[in-house]
């Protein structure tokens, strides 16, 4: 069949006015083809007039003009091969046939070909990968050569941007052969990829970083040493610099720069929440990037940029945040000292008595600055800190005027009177009149999670204050008061505990019968999972209460053995729990484990 480089003869055109001749010369993408199909009418015929001057009329575009019914003279025009096709006629004097030219009935019969399956899809493999790889690395010299030579005039050099681009695009299609990550990275592509980030056009290095994300990104179906491998090439090709850089320079009043902005974060994101999958492996990921990159400043700052409403990135910025929080102490302590609390604190201040609407991005970062917070008052440093910017005083607000913000609140309170660290946090909290406060909450209905978070706060009292203090005092004063209302309360919700963690304990006798030693140990994690899933930890936390009332006060001792006595129990119970829990603990030998409360246990067991 002809070519079509001999059924065009036309010369070039400006790069702006291309015309769809130069597209049917472009090989067509898989996936994206489009098949053109000439109209047939039973009962008229039109032949084609086409118009292909020298100078390509029309910016390059054919046109089409109708003819009489049965016209078979040549072109008006005098243009020589472009007569109407020879048509036949049947008995019943009607035509058949598409009423075009022949050589335009070629380009079709052409195109056609095309789309049926003449031409087989190109085979993605390392072939393809070494050829492709080639290119783009062809592509970016060029560019850079062109860019240097016609600095001062972008026309010169536009061209092989526009390729550069298509040939960055291009790579996605990686995404879908993670078994060639390894050679990519081995070619020398990754590091060429990660560099276009530092490109002067802003443009080529948003696709670069749509590009990354895409084949970093979680539903990517690759085995984690392929993972590693593309991961590991790109942090040596210092892509968390990069980032950082680029994050810095966008503008996101540009819709353009916004996206990169948002891709830039997609990729920080995927690099920090595989720490929380892999801790072993991962976690310097996450510790690269809060220590060697200014990314840490940035996300605080970007974060305190006021927003109505707030905005896709700003609810993203939050949320990568906390994940690199999460994962590491050494990046919660980097956020303590560029005075991350402070700036957190104002942040959620603004919800103490107002709601974000529900199911908006503004809801979601609310989340996850209160999860910031939630994190980073686990460091004593971060705790002194909360105190110092009078996040306590916050959160007493919060708990009595808010809405969305109050469970949050109240967790906060009990992640930071918590540890051995926490003294500070548990004086200023009875200094601010908390006691009044989180003791009503206590004796009003709630659900499971406000009361695991209550009866934390009441033994991290217990356990913090110090002995003979007025704090402590006035602590246990509100535990006796009123006829001691508190321990009446305490000990329902611990026969309602009890009840259901012995449900649980029957149902896992039944199912151990007939398992030999081995299959019990392998399911001992799950047994233990569901026992706490059915309130262990709160029926744990309240017997330490308990304990810790018993041993400071002797009409505390009695009034627990007579409310106890009217259902035959007795302080042996409450014995039993301790010492299930300080077995585990010790069972249980790790660096987490706080050595000071084995202790504590072992001393209450004894007053008991």
């Amino acid at each position: 069949m002809t070519s079509i480089d001999d059924l065009f003869k036309v010369r070039a055109v400006k790069d702006e006015e291309r015309s769809l001749l130069t597209f049917i010369k472009k090989p067509a993408l898989p996936g994206g083809k489009r098949k053109l199909e000439p109209t047939q009418d039973s009962n008229t015929y039109k032949s084609m007039k086409v118009h292909m001057n020298k100078d390509v009329k029309g910016k390059g575009q054919a046109t089409v003009e109708d003819e009489e019914v049965g016209s078979d003279t040549v072109d008006s025009d005098g243009m020589p091969g472009y007569s109407a096709v020879e048509l036949d006629e049947d008995e019943e004097g009607r035509f058949f046939g598409g009423g075009i030219s022949k050589d335009t009935a070629e380009i079709l019969d052409f195109m056609d070909g095309r789309d049926s399956g003449d031409t087989a899809p190109e085979k993605i493999d390392s072939v393809w990968l070494r050829k492709t790889a080639l290119n783009f690395e062809k592509r970016i010299s060029q560019n850079a050569e062109l860019r240097a030579k016609f600095e001062n005039n972008p026309e010169k050099f536009m061209s092989s941007e526009a390729d550069l681009d298509a040939d960055i695009k291009a790579l996605s299609i990686l995404s879908e052969h993670s078994e060639l990550y390894a050679e990519f990275a081995r070619l020398g592509c990754v590091n060429s990829l990660v560099t276009l980030l530092s490109h002067e056009n802003t443009d080529i290095a948003i696709d670069a970083m749509e590009v990354i994300a895409e084949l970093t990104d979680e539903d990517v179906e690759a085995e984690q040493e392929e993972w590693d491998t593309l991961v590991n090439a790109m942090l040596e090709a210092d892509l968390l610099d990069l980032l950082t850089q680029n994050l810095s320079r966008f503008d996101e009043s540009n819709e353009s720069d916004r996206a990169g902005v948002y891709h830039a974060l997609v990729i920080l994101t995927i690099a920090s929440s595989a720490v929380i999958e892999n801790l072993a492996s991962q976690q310097p990921i996450s510790e690269m990037i809060a220590q060697q990159t200014s990314v840490m400043p940035w996300l605080l700052r970007r974060i305190a940029v006021r927003e109505l409403p707030v905005t896709q990135n700003t609810q993203y910025t939050a949320e990568v945040l906390a994940i690199l929080l999460q994962s590491s102490v050494v990046n919660r302590k980097r956020l303590i000292e560029i005075d991350g609390v402070d700036a957190l604190l104002q942040l959620v201040s603004a919800y103490r008595k107002r709601d974000p609407l529900k199911g908006t991005e503004e809801e979601e970062f609310v989340e996850n600055v209160f999860d910031c917070l939630t994190c980073v008052v686990r460091e004593a440093e971060g705790k002194r800190k909360f105190v110092e910017a009078e996040g306590v005083e916050l959160c007493l607000i919060m708990l009595r005027e808010g809405r969305m913000s109050k469970p949050r609140a109240l967790r906060l309170i009990d992640h930071a009177v918590g540890g051995p660290d926490g003294i500070e946090v548990c004086e200023r909290l009875v200094g601010a009149a908390g006691l009044k406060t989180i003791f009503s909450m206590f004796m009003k209905k709630q659900d499971n999670n406000t009361v695991e978070h209550l009866l934390g706060i009441f033994a991290a009292l217990l356990r913090a204050l110090p002995a003979n203090s007025a704090e402590r005092i006035r602590a246990l004063a509100k535990f006796v008061e009123k006829d001691y209302e508190k321990l009446v309360k305490l000990i329902k919700l611990r026969r309602d505990y009890a009840s259901k963690v012995s449900m649980i304990d029957e149902e896992i006798k039944s199912e151990i019968v007939g398992m030999d030693t081995k299959e019990r140990e392998d399911m001992s994690d799950a047994r233990f999972s569901r026992r706490l899933d059915a309130g262990l930890f709160c029926l744990q936390m309240i017997d330490v209460i308990l304990a810790w009332l018993i041993a400071e006060d002797d009409g505390v001792r009695n009034r627990v053995q007579e409310i106890l006595a009217d259902r035959d129990e007795d302080l042996s119970l409450i014995r039993a729990t301790l010492e299930e829990q300080a077995k585990t603990m010790t069972e249980g030998v790790s660096e987490d484990v706080d050595s000071t409360m084995k202790d504590i246990l072992s001393t209450l067991i004894r007053f008991l």
